[in-house]
């Protein structure tokens, strides 16, 4: 495949995923089992479709996302407030079968992720018939992102639309987030139609077939690399303190994280996959979209949410000046 340029345009990103409720305690001191711990705990929408498609609104990108809530009150609110970042939220699909989305996670002192539980369950209403309604948001986009909560008919269905815009009108890059180490594998019969993923060290193990340490950017630049000899465009690595490491066929390298004091873990991955994707359609080459993404996620450590709310390009270039 390889196209390493995503041809800008002033079409849409087209984002289709997960949309919920973040729930994130951070303890004031020791995770005791069997009690009740002391934390600082708070709310927001996250999802990594829903962070993504926020992040890109923000920076100025068209968006147009494709998620399922719950016919409830956070429904109501999430998409509120995606309207209010500037996300077009038309064909959001609202269901009673069950519950908006949901994320629970314990963060320790220092801010690392210790658990998380998610309850995903309203996404396996989003069927193949539905997207296939939608078709029409697949002609306009410049881009299509999508997270690995959806069903793999749904996954399947996806990337048949794609080969149809792809026969009609040109080359419409698809870009992917495994989510987790439980849904990554989804992911794998796609390789080939990938221009970008973005997994995290976990994720990529599990997509490439060999472990390796994080600490050790050599080896995650084998595995991003071997992403690439699996037909991916342009592969991304994330490393969590230890930075990130991407490749594509031209060009690889390791860009390490900038040190800060992480206030809360929660989307700083989406908002890294953001920037970088504002990046490409903006026409920047692959290593300066990386710093952006890394910058990105640097303000995102040190915001309380899974979305930076005054992101902007201007913001991204100051923190890496």
């Amino acid at each position: 495949m390889n196209h390493n340029h995503v041809t800008p345009s002033d079409g849409h990103v087209l984002v289709i995923g997960a949309a919920g409720l973040d729930i994130v305690g951070r303890l004031k001191g020791d995770l005791v089992p069997g009690t009740s711990c002391p934390a600082q705990i708070r709310t927001s929408f996250g999802g990594v479709a829903r962070n993504v498609a926020e992040n890109l609104a923000r920076l100025g990108q068209p968006v147009k996302l494709i998620t399922v809530v719950g016919n409830d009150l956070v429904g109501d609110q999430l998409l509120q407030q995606a309207v209010s970042t500037g996300v077009d939220v038309e064909a959001v699909l609202r269901i009673t079968d069950f519950t908006t989305g949901s994320y629970l996670a314990v963060v320790n002192t220092t801010g690392l992720l210790k658990f998380a539980l998610d309850d995903m369950r309203a996404i396996s209403a989003l069927s193949s018939a539905y997207v296939r309604k939608h078709e029409y948001l697949f002609e306009g986009a410049a881009l299509l992102f999508l997270d690995a909560n959806l069903p793999r008919e749904t996954l399947r269905t996806i990337m048949s639309l794609v080969r149809k815009v792809n026969n009609r009108r040109g080359f419409l890059p698809v870009c992917a987030d495994p989510t987790s180490t439980t849904l990554a594998s989804r992911l794998k019969p796609y390789l080939p139609n990938l221009h970008m993923i973005t997994p995290n060290s976990a994720e990529a193990e599990i997509l490439c077939g060999f472990s390796f340490s994080a600490d050790k950017p050599r080896q995650a630049l084998d595995a991003a690399r071997c992403l690439v000899s699996q037909g991916v465009d342009i592969a991304v690595i994330t490393l969590a303190e230890f930075g990130v490491c991407y490749a594509t066929s031209q060009t690889n390298g390791h860009i390490p994280a900038i040190r800060t004091a992480i206030i809360d873990p929660t989307g700083a991955g989406d908002a890294l996959t953001s920037a970088i994707l504002f990046a490409l359609l903006n026409d920047i080459s692959i290593d300066d979209a990386v710093r952006l993404g890394v910058s990105a996620a640097t303000l995102t450590l040190r915001h309380r949410g899974a979305v930076v709310p005054d992101l902007t390009l201007e913001k991204l270039y100051d923190q890496l000046a």
